[in-house]
């Protein structure tokens, strides 16, 4: 028998009644009856009730002993009496009398209570992370992802990927973020590069023949936190797949998320495959974001050419199209028992997030024709109202908010508006995981701030162009075999069939800026392989914390997360990022000048 245990503190039932037994774990909760004590004893499996008479030995040392001190416990398994049953737990019918014993260790003073789960200041839950971490949802969050992890490594297992690990040290890679430095002892002056993705391996792996490769690996940015995402590492399935084009990688990852999802959901709807198509131009206009959330019943409308005409008189709106700027609509249905204070607040908030604001109207029928009332709604012909009706599907008792500026805010402001009114009218069906992909996106994008044309997205992407035709194209018009999923409006993963053409990778570089020199210096090892016989190829890379946060229900990827860093990327528990010792920078011929 274990020195410890006989059961764990979740395995106890009916059957056991009159046994003896030996448990450890946690103290989790003391009650103190009087003549009795209480004692809810916790493992990672679940609870037993403990109880103890007064006046033992037995009884003195638990009644002085703190909660989460760590105890071993021999005794009799009792029935519980009918009315102290616990229905909320599967050890509800029992309870454990204990015989004997046994300390194993003491806890002092808690910074934080475990039994409760109340909420607490995040560097109090950072610090004592192995205390927070014993908390119940906690605890099943971790514990869930452990078990996504092993559900997604046996699925690709069965559809025989090969499971190797890519480099940890490598070299840095344009990959859209600052990369963490790594100083070289026996190199001095060189640094090597942790890996923002496997990006590069993942393809010289798919050169090296292997036809199926995946990992859960390791990434790492040097970039700002946000909720959904950790300001130092991450994980993610990094997959790759030889002779395939993109239909190949979608009805292969299909089948895993929806088994995955069906797996763990809590009893949600999931979307069945094939999932649904959008491409990014498509997505931009319906949703105003490349990551649209299908579970809001809304979609946006460009009703520029409405507002160009004669039928509208708002000249304001005009003015600005004549500048470059552009009108979308966003739909509201039935709101007619809003009132004023309803909009305004919509004005408001759009203005704070950098918008001039959101003029809207509202129709009501009036015998056989419409009106639009609301501050702007004078300025419609009951032409213009009809087009706007047929273009946004919309009737008596219904609003649109309309946002005119230049594309890109327009977008952005029409998008978040779209997601801000769901949730203010409760229109987001919780009970549901509605994934997509976004597709054909632009290759290149114009920088504002650098004045130049960069890559959008991976730079390893093929193009949606034959080689010969891509001097004859507006480089910003270039599509690329690039694609997202998204499920209720979080980017799950980024995927692309790459670019193993080496001439053509040559003229994707050069419209960023690269010569030939630059490519086969920068990325020597990429150009190298694919000049020796490449296989088309393709892939992805799901984000194994996405995944976990949107099963788990929590909206902070720290939620579910063993060991994270703070939003300012310090770990602390561990105290670090630590300063270096002098010895440590003289063996790597470093010096730290101080400002």
């Amino acid at each position: 028998m274990n020195k410890y245990r006989s059961h764990n503190c979740s395995e106890l039932r009916l059957k056991d009644e009159n046994n003896t037994v030996k448990l450890s774990g946690w103290v989790h909760r003391k009650r103190d009856h009087g003549n009795l004590l209480f004692i809810d004893l916790r493992d990672h499996y679940g609870l037993t009730q403990c109880v103890v008479q007064s006046g033992t030995e037995h009884f003195k040392i638990l009644e002085k002993l703190k909660p989460e001190s760590v105890i071993l416990i021999i005794g009799k398994v009792l029935k519980r009496s009918k009315e102290t049953i616990n229905r909320n737990l599967s050890t509800g019918e029992i309870e454990i009398h204990i015989n004997d014993l046994e300390i194993l260790s003491e806890s002092k003073e808690l910074p934080l209570p475990v039994f409760g789960e109340p909420e607490y200041p995040e560097d109090i839950r950072l610090k004592y992370r192995f205390l927070d971490l014993r908390r119940e949802k906690m605890h099943q969050n971790i514990s869930l992802r452990s078990k996504v992890i092993s559900f997604i490594r046996n699925k690709m297992i069965e559809l025989g990927f090969m499971e190797f690990q890519t480099p940890i040290l490598t070299a840095s890679s344009p990959e859209g973020a600052r990369d963490f430095l790594v100083p070289s002892r026996l190199n001095p002056g060189k640094f090597f590069a942790l890996p923002q993705a496997p990006q590069q391996f993942k393809q010289m792996i798919m050169v090296a023949g292997f036809d199926k490769y995946f990992q859960i690996a390791p990434c790492f940015r040097d970039e700002d936190g946000r909720a959904d995402r950790s300001p130092g590492e991450h994980y993610q399935l990094d997959l790759e797949m030889s002779f395939v084009e993109q239909d190949d990688v979608f009805s292969t990852v299909e089948p895993i998320f929806f088994d995955l999802f069906t797996k763990f959901n809590k009893g949600k709807k999931i979307s069945k495959a094939p999932f649904k198509r959008i491409t990014f131009k498509e997505s931009m206009l319906k949703y105003g974001s490349d990551k649209p959330d299908l579970r809001i019943p809304i979609q946006i409308s460009d009703v520029t050419d409405i507002f160009k005409s004669s039928e509208v008189k708002l000249e304001i709106f005009k003015k600005q199209i004549k500048k470059n700027s552009i009108v979308r609509a966003i739909p509201v249905k039935n709101v007619k028992d809003k009132s004023r204070s309803f909009f305004d607040n919509l004005n408001e908030w759009a203005k704070s997030e950098g918008a001039d604001g959101l003029a809207y109207i509202s129709l009501v029928k009036s015998k056989e024709s419409f009106k639009a009332l609301g501050p702007i709604g004078k300025y419609f012909s009951e032409k213009a109202l009809n087009e706007l009706m047929k273009k946004c599907n919309i009737t008596d008792g219904d609003s649109l908010f309309f946002i005119c500026d230049k594309q890109k805010i327009a977008e952005k402001i029409s998008g978040l508006s779209r997601e801000k009114i769901a949730r203010e009218l409760k229109l987001i069906d919780e009970n549901v995981f509605e994934f997509c992909w976004i597709t054909d996106f632009p290759l290149y994008r114009y920088d504002e701030d650098l004045k130049k044309i960069d890559f959008s997205h991976n730079p390893f992407s093929m193009p949606n162009i034959k080689y010969e035709d891509f001097d004859k194209v507006d480089p910003l018009n270039i599509l690329a075999k690039q694609y997202d999923l998204v499920c209720n409006g979080v980017e799950i993963s980024s995927g692309a069939i790459r670019n193993h053409i080496p001439k053509l990778m040559y003229k994707v570089f050069s419209k960023v800026g690269y010569s030939k020199k630059n490519v086969d210096k920068k990325f020597s090892g990429m150009i190298k392989a694919l000049s020796y016989g490449a296989p088309p190829h393709g892939g992805m890379a799901p984000g194994i914390d996405r995944i976990v946060m949107l099963l788990a229900n929590e909206e902070n990827i720290r939620e579910i997360t063993l060991f994270p860093l703070t939003q300012n990327a310090q770990d602390l528990l561990m105290g670090a990022p630590l300063d270096a010792s002098d010895e440590q920078l003289k063996d790597l011929n470093l010096k730290i000048l101080k400002k």
